[in-house]
């Protein structure tokens, strides 16, 4: 038991650390939260949360090689990700938010699955979380040579559980004040999401670019 307590709050600080730095699928899941609703957005971070329980499941398991793949292949995959963010961006940009205003359409559960397959694959675009989640583990010490098989499936469940409170606490943060939002100021938001992924992606495809011509 003493050790279930030693993991508990390391392993759901762990899950909100991971999905709290505000990148391309946090402000997917507030642009969806404003203009689809709190149960699509908060589906979108639960596939972001299960793509990020993957790549702690190879950061715990110490698979090298797939670190060593990241390095080797860090800037094709970071080019490829700033084009799949450049993309929809444009997309976005383009996209007419009011729509979901004017008409409250019912949820269906293919549209839900969808939200949710689209946070997975944003998130595990971008393998170089690995580190990240990496040195968390080390500053944390969530992983102990003492530890059972028990202790290591609640480690798991912990960081799942502390990624999706994080989505469901920006979720309904971003609901409450979705109140507030008019016509005008959702294409605001949306036009300015776009504008923010669209440079993300930018700068991503430069700075691979750059570092590919220099090889």
């Amino acid at each position: 038991m003493e050790q279930l307590l030693y993991i508990l709050p390391r392993g759901l600080a762990i899950g909100a650390l991971i999905s709290a730095p505000m990148g391309p699928v946090g402000m997917l899941i507030i642009q969806r939260t404003l203009s689809k609703g709190r149960w699509p957005a908060l589906f979108t971070g639960i596939g972001a949360s299960i793509s990020d329980l993957f790549y702690c499941l190879l950061a715990g398991l110490g698979l090298s090689f797939v670190t060593d793949f990241i390095e080797s292949q860090q800037l094709w995959l970071q080019l490829g990700g700033g084009i799949v963010l450049a993309v929809f961006a444009a997309y976005l940009f383009r996209k007419n938010p009011t729509r979901s205003l004017k008409s409250v359409q019912p949820l269906q559960a293919s549209n839900l699955w969808s939200d949710l397959v689209t946070g997975f694959l944003f998130t595990f675009s971008n393998p170089l979380i690995l580190f990240f989640i990496v040195g968390l583990f080390a500053r944390f010490c969530i992983i102990l040579p003492d530890f059972g098989v028990h202790h290591y499936i609640f480690v798991y469940i912990c960081i799942l559980g502390g990624a999706m409170l994080w989505w469901y606490g920006i979720t309904w943060l971003v609901n409450k004040l979705r109140k507030r939002f008019n016509v005008r100021s959702m294409w605001f938001v949306n036009r300015i999401i776009a504008i923010i992924l669209f440079v993300m992606g930018i700068i991503g495809i430069t700075l691979a670019l750059i570092d590919i011509l220099k090889v």
